[in-house]
This record gives C-alpha cells, structure tokens and sequence, in this order.
C-alpha cells in the first residue's frame, strides 16, 4: 500500500482554475483503485504553530500499489487538463511513504 500526502500551494487568485483540475483528476483516482482519503483546507483557525507558508489544500491519498500510482499520473485524460494544474499551483510538496 502506498500512502501520498500532497501539500498544494496555490498562486493567488487561480482557486478557481485549481478547482477545475480537481474536479477532473480526483475522480481518476478510482480508476487507479485509489482512494482519496482526506482533502483538508486549512484555515488560520485550525494552525497552532506554524513556521512556513500554510497551504490551500492537504491531500492523503491511498493507492493499493507503485503501479497503480504510476498509472495514475500517466493517465491520458489527466494529462490533457494538467495546464490547469499549472496554471494555479505555485508549488506542491509530495511525501510518499509505504504503509505495512
């Protein structure tokens, strides 16, 4: 099992931008037997410490394998909207852990 968390850091103003590429990649996910387990937006609310920019959105996301995540982000019709992902996200950190 392999477990991705995703911190995504947005340009301001290109929510709505990120939102489109959401709404067509989270889907596929499934395709791939994944799972998207939390997707979270942290608000000034919610931080107790921080020492870095806070992000738009926090993913955890479950794929059954390697495979399956590599097939995930090969996936054609993905790719056809990653211009939007582009087009919105400043940065992103990705930490990848296997889970046993």
């Amino acid at each position: 099992m392999i477990l991705i968390t995703q911190f995504i850091y947005l340009i301001p103003g290109k929510e709505a931008t990120f939102e489109q590429f959401e709404e067509l990649a989270l889907p596929l996910i499934a395709k791939y037997q994944g799972k998207l387990l939390l997707r979270l937006r942290p608000g000034p609310d919610s931080i107790i410490e921080s020492n870095t920019d806070t992000p738009y959105e926090i993913h955890f996301v479950e794929f059954p394998s390697e495979n399956e995540l590599n097939l995930f982000f090969k996936d054609e019709t993905r790719k056809k909207f990653l211009h939007l992902k582009d087009a919105s996200v400043r940065h992103s950190t990705m930490f990848k852990q296997e889970k046993f």
